[in-house]
């Protein structure tokens, strides 16, 4: 067996063990283990191979991993930001940086700007971000 084919089912190995445990980690080894049976037809010294692996598999685990991860993970969301952020609504009293209510969905809420503007009465806001009970809005 050649070693190109060693290498190459190495990475096979590593891709069926990121199918059952999909954590973006055997990934890595996985892409290492592929680029190594293709670097292997030209370079044939086998510790020189082993420390190709070892070096790909660390500089994909620092730099690749996270981006995957990031474009991966999407979370649905849930609660709060999808139900009030990005919001529109119209204010019955007036929005400053210290104080403010705005009512949705039947709800009223503590507001304050976000930019620390004065919002009067009557004007459109939007909502910008929530933290606990106090909504951050900006005039549209």
């Amino acid at each position: 067996m050649h070693l190109w084919q060693i290498l190459g089912a190495i990475g096979i190995a590593f891709l069926i063990l990121e199918m059952f445990t999909p954590s973006m980690f055997f990934l890595n080894f996985a892409l290492a283990g592929f680029i190594c049976a293709v670097v292997s037809v030209v370079y044939k010294n086998v510790y020189g191979l082993i420390i190709i692996f070892f070096i790909l598999s660390f500089v994909s685990f620092a730099f690749l991993r996270p981006i995957l991860i990031k474009k991966f993970n999407k979370s649905t969301e849930t609660g709060v930001n999808s139900k009030y952020i990005d919001k529109i609504v119209k204010i019955d009293s007036e929005i400053t940086s210290s104080s403010g209510v705005i009512n949705i969905y039947g709800e009223r809420w503590e507001a304050r700007s976000d930019n620390g503007e004065t919002i009067p009465a009557g004007s459109e806001v939007k909502i910008v971000r929530n933290e606990s009970i106090i909504m951050y809005v900006s005039k549209i």
